[in-house]
């Protein structure tokens, strides 16, 4: 057992990371309504967004409109956005986004390249040798479209220009403050046929046009700016849902580091209470003897 002073040490140095874990799941409790709020903020707009390209794509021909929405018969190469987060401390939310990007991809039948979003995505896949052919990190805290467009823009050009025949987009799906998915989404191209991975409509949607529409200045040029905004806009809702689950998942990490460390002080305590009271029986012993030993000399 070890000594009392020791004992104490230990017991001050688990009250101060309480302390600090204390005040990181507060401030991530903020941060996680705050992301909540952005997240939501969204949807009105990708909802509209998507019910026009739903009704403009729905017309007949509409592969021949925008290259966005066609079918390679070859597919060659692929590329996958990873979103991960910029610092730890949030338990196994980036180990688990990365892992799960790595099972999914690592026998698919073509060569694949990332664009990773998040310092700590990028270093865990450079570590695994994985092919990186952008990064992004350090995004601001509260992110804005325009901070996250060029990432759909780069991922849109190398689609349109034959590096990549295929765009996958990963990210952590926000459920709720204590479960978050690692969600897969194909991008690019664009499948229109149904809602299902989509960002979720509000009211009523149509699921298909079956009039037929009239649109100024006319299809083509509502595609040629819908589809690649469309696409950005996806990254960015996909942003703001990783964000909400990072916060969420350090909150929830933190929360259970402060519970651990209350229980491992309130442990230590007892072991502290232990020494204490086996070194003044020790000492109480020793004086006993010394006094007994004294009385038998005399």
């Amino acid at each position: 057992m070890a000594n009392a002073r020791e004992v104490l040490l230990r017991i001050r140095s688990v009250k101060n990371i309480a302390q600090v874990t204390r005040a990181l799941q507060a401030v991530s409790a903020s941060k996680v309504q705050k992301a909540m709020q952005a997240m939501y903020r969204t949807r009105p707009y990708a909802t509209k967004a998507w019910q026009v390209l739903t009704h403009i794509a729905a017309q007949p021909g509409r592969k021949s409109l925008h290259p966005l929405l066609v079918e390679r018969d070859q597919v060659g190469k692929a590329l996958v956005v990873l979103i991960s987060g910029d610092r730890g401390l949030a338990g196994a939310y980036n180990a688990n986004i990365v892992r799960f990007t790595i099972k999914h991809f690592a026998d698919y039948h073509v060569p694949v390249r990332y664009i990773t979003i998040g310092r700590k995505g990028r270093d865990m896949m450079i570590r695994r040798r994985q092919d990186i052919l952008a990064e992004y990190s350090n995004l601001p805290a509260a992110p804005a479209f325009e901070d996250v467009s060029a990432i759909g823009r780069q991922a849109v050009n190398e689609f349109l220009s034959g590096n990549v025949d295929e765009v996958y987009l990963v990210y952590t799906d926000f459920v709720n403050m204590v479960k978050q998915d690692p969600k897969v989404k194909k991008l690019l191209p664009l499948e229109i046929d149904t809602g299902e991975g989509r960002v979720e409509a509000f009211g009523d949607t149509h699921a298909g046009a079956e009039a037929t529409y009239i649109y100024e200045p006319g299809q083509e040029q509502i595609l040629d700016e819908i589809v690649p905004r469309f696409t950005a806009l996806q990254v960015y809702q996909a942003v703001m849902e990783s964000l909400a689950s990072e916060h969420a998942a350090r909150m929830v990490a933190m929360k259970n580091a402060t519970e651990n460390a209350t229980e491992l002080s309130a442990a230590l305590q007892l072991e502290y209470n232990k020494a204490r009271q086996q070194a003044i029986t020790s000492e109480m012993l020793d004086i006993a003897g010394g006094a007994e030993a004294l009385a038998k000399s005399q």
